[in-house]
């Protein structure tokens, strides 16, 4: 049956305390209880609607970690205060020192760090492979693989992860599939393909607007109940709390990211068949010739596109740098990192968001100095958007 993230969350509803359309937001870091026993006895377990200490839970983050799980199809969900926090909090509950995990190569820059240069520290180890060869996978897989992760279209080179078969592979090992979906909220739903738990920086395009910096962690109910277990739960241990007035603000936001979603994908799609038809190469997984076309037509929601994220491979370093700082004098859009904003955003990952990942590392990839990745934005009139990037393009000396 065909799943509608957007219907979900049209249906979710959360009424503030007097009956607001938009529910109340709780500024309050404690509180207060009618009895000791009911204090003691949520020390030890969740009891549902009533809550202790901000680091552990309150009114304004279960509203927006409900609505995320209804989006993702998931029992539920823990919001955090970064896309990483929810990574690393993810990875630290169900690893421990000796275990393994088996993670894509092509992964974004900051995840890599973590994986590669901290992990090690406390004995979890991380073995990087090409997420499309399953025998190399298999060839990883061991009694201590706890988790295969990677990223539902990849962070930069917007790979689209095989979701079904690297669920078969995590689970015919015992292990768990980690999938982060931060490219594409309501485009593929991962749980529903077979992962068993769905990250997301909520800073990107489920928030959209550029204003803050927040995560989720979307999955069973007993991995969020032990995220959030007072004695030994990553996400209450470590504490990467989300101030309630962001949970409130993306929240609002979410009612609209169906909506921005598919003129975020309209853009990228028009922009990448110009680009195309003007011999450029460029990476966009809507156009037939991406090599995972196939696979994310197969696995997508109908109706959302595929996507605001694309790739133009401008050659070198320089000429990148060059095009980058005409686009932003041209006003196509603005010379900066992070995605999923109204307006357009691009920069070169080897040189920034992928620059933790080594320069050997980067060529088995395939990233090169030139690459620009473009978050193309919600213009209105992206005909008008096209002529400048082309003029810019010309200046250049990479079009005619």
């Amino acid at each position: 049956m065909t799943f509608d993230p957007a219907s979900r969350i049209q249906d979710h509803q959360a009424f503030g305390e007097y009956g607001e359309v938009n529910p109340s937001i709780n500024d309050s870091s404690t509180y207060t209880f009618l009895n000791s026993h009911t204090m003691e006895e949520l020390f030890e377990h969740e009891i549902e609607g009533c809550f202790l200490y901000s680091r552990h839970w309150n009114p304004s983050n279960k509203y927006l970690a409900n609505a995320l799980a209804a989006m993702e199809d998931t029992e539920s969900a823990q919001v955090t205060a970064s896309g990483m926090s929810a990574i690393a909090n993810t990875i630290l509950q169900l690893c421990s020192q000796g275990d393994e995990i088996i993670a894509s190569r092509t992964i974004y820059g900051g995840t890599y760090a973590l994986f590669k240069n901290f992990l090690p520290r406390f004995g979890i180890i991380v073995h990087f492979v090409n997420i499309h060869d399953r025998e190399q996978i298999r060839a990883k897989l061991s009694e201590r693989t706890r988790v295969i992760y990677g990223e539902a279209i990849s962070n930069p080179l917007l790979e689209v992860a095989d979701i079904p078969a690297l669920a078969e592979l995590a689970h015919e090992a015992g292990a768990k599939l980690v999938i982060d979906n931060t490219f594409s909220p309501m485009m593929i739903s991962p749980s529903r393909l077979g992962a068993d738990v769905v990250v997301h920086s909520l800073t990107k395009f489920i928030n959209g607007t550029s204003d803050c910096v927040a995560g989720a962690i979307c999955g069973p109910k007993a991995l969020i109940n032990q995220l959030s277990d007072v004695n030994s739960g990553a996400g209450m241990l470590l504490g990467p709390v989300l101030d309630s007035f962001r949970s409130a603000s993306i929240l609002k936001n979410m009612h609209s990211l169906h909506l921005r979603v598919r003129q975020h994908s309209h853009n990228a799609m028009f922009l990448a068949q110009k680009l195309q038809a003007h011999g450029q190469r460029v990476h966009y997984p809507g156009l037939p010739t991406h090599p995972d076309h196939e696979r994310m037509t197969r696995m997508m929601n109908p109706g959302f596109g595929y996507g605001g994220m694309l790739i133009l491979n401008a050659g070198d370093k320089a000429t990148a740098s060059r095009l980058m700082e005409r686009l932003q004098e041209q006003k196509v859009g603005y010379l900066a990192v992070s995605l999923g904003y109204f307006k357009t955003l691009f920069s070169a990952p080897s040189s920034s968001t992928s620059s933790e990942i080594p320069v050997a590392e980067r060529a088995v990839m395939g990233l090169g100095d030139g690459m620009i990745r473009l978050s193309v934005g919600l213009d209105q009139d992206i005909q008008r958007s096209w002529e400048r990037m082309a003029a810019c393009l010309r200046e250049v000396a990479l079009m005619d």
